[in-house]
């Protein structure tokens, strides 16, 4: 337990950041839904768009630190792909 004056200041920022990163990922998840749902239904345009917005809500979860930029990466990669082959689906 917290002793000090600082260990105890210390300790009531940890939990106020903590709530505000909960919420920022919190937000992350619900737009990568957003695109999810846009997927599984299959509409092209919907996904692309949810893609669109998902993206700046990724890359600042990176610049505030609740993401790591590979993983980030990965994600916008895999979503961005996935709206590719749906919009555009290969003649086999």
């Amino acid at each position: 337990m917290a002793n000090s004056p600082q260990s105890k200041k210390r300790a009531r920022q940890a939990e106020a950041r903590a709530a505000v990163n909960k919420a920022r990922r919190s937000r992350i998840r619900t737009f990568l839904r957003k695109v999810e749902e846009a997927l599984a239904s299959g509409d092209a345009a919907a996904a692309a768009i949810a893609l669109k917005t998902a993206q700046p809500e990724l890359a600042r979860g990176i610049t505030k630190g609740v993401l790591h930029k590979n993983t980030v990466a990965r994600k916008m990669s895999r979503l961005a792909h996935r709206v590719n082959v749906l919009a555009h689906p290969v003649a086999a």
